[in-house]
């Protein structure tokens, strides 16, 4: 059976004969553990990867996404990095008041995808392959207007701030919808929503706002025959079933985080768990056993006949031997 037909039968809760696998590396643990990564990869080649952007036209960034200093992104938004290898933050938004409003600028250049070229890198592939984009209408209005300001907007309603968000998500429908006419397995949108607690805004707002956007992604999805993956750092678990009632096929959260057996006894069967192994402790401070102990717990709280990939991310802090020793484990519980 192929990579992706082993994510296929996953997603579709068909008895897959092994946990698909997907490891996100970031450039802090490539730069510092060359030969563990390289070693990792050998192991436990990814199942699922992404199709490279393709473009005639050369986006208009600037610098480098992970390196010490400033990056300035398609959108034009300015990112300051303090630690090489991991994402900076936006400092100066674009749209600090709304008279800036004019400077937002739409990136036309990822609409001009060279379809064949992704279907060429699809035929020589066995692996699944996800889509070159990912709309992501909460994180960019806050990298465009600022966090603090974006929250303030959505707690008074503010009306120029539902304005730009329609206008971003008219473009991430139209760049979504470039994507799912290539011959890529699924689409794939994201919004870190979550504290460690809780939503940063009120589940009634999530759902006035943005979960209309989120039924338009996943239509669009259904609509080219492709799967639907999303993702969402932190606490966000009031709007899971939100997620499963539109269709959601995969969710890349921080199961740990919110409770992995309560996930398991409200989700087990109508949702993917895309990973993930927890990277805020355990894949840092915890012992290879104790990381072993916490993907057999993963398993049987959300394995259903499939349901559950083996993704997590080696960045900033991860312990090499503890990013095997989940794969190690994961492995074990397919056997």
């Amino acid at each position: 059976m192929t990579p992706r037909e082993v994510v296929l039968r996953t997603l579709e809760f068909h008895k897959p004969p092994r946990i698909p696998r997907q490891l996100w590396l970031l450039p802090w643990a490539t730069e510092r553990y060359p030969k563990e990564v390289a070693e990792i990869q050998r192991r436990f080649p990814d199942d699922i990867v992404g199709a490279p952007g393709f473009y005639r036209e050369k986006t208009r960034t600037v610098g480098d996404w992970y390196q010490l200093g400033e990056f300035v992104d398609e959108w034009g938004c300015r990112f300051h990095s303090i630690q090489a290898g991991v994402i900076g933050e936006v400092k100066q938004p674009l749209v600090a008041t709304w008279d800036d409003l004019a400077k937002v600028r739409e990136p036309r250049e990822l609409l001009t995808v060279d379809v064949a070229a992704v279907n060429e890198f699809c035929r020589k592939t066995d692996r699944f392959v996800m889509a070159g984009c990912c709309p992501r209408p909460f994180e960019r209005v806050q990298f465009l207007r600022g966090t603090e300001n974006v929250l303030v907007d959505l707690a008074t309603g503010e009306k120029r701030l539902l304005d730009l968000l329609a206008r971003l998500h008219a473009f991430f429908m139209e760049e979504l919808e470039v994507w799912a006419r290539t011959d890529v397995d699924a689409l794939m949108f994201m919004d870190d929503w979550g504290s460690q607690r809780a939503l940063l805004a009120s589940p009634r707002t999530w759902r006035a706002v943005f979960k209309p956007l989120y039924r338009d992604y996943i239509q669009m999805a259904r609509r080219y025959g492709k799967k639907i993956f999303m993702h969402s750092d932190g606490h966000i678990l009031e709007v899971i079933p939100d997620l499963v009632e539109m269709g959601l096929d995969a969710l890349n959260a921080q199961i740990f985080c919110m409770g992995v057996e309560e996930l398991g006894e409200r989700f087990r069967g109508t949702v993917t768990f895309w990973g993930e192994i927890d990277r805020q402790h355990l894949l840092v401070s915890a012992t290879p056993a104790e990381v072993a102990e916490a993907v057999h717990l993963a398993h049987r709280s959300l394995y259903h006949d499939g349901g559950v990939i083996a993704q997590m991310e080696f960045g900033a802090g991860a312990r090499p031997e503890n990013v095997v020793a989940a794969f190690e484990a994961w492995e074990a519980c397919g056997m």
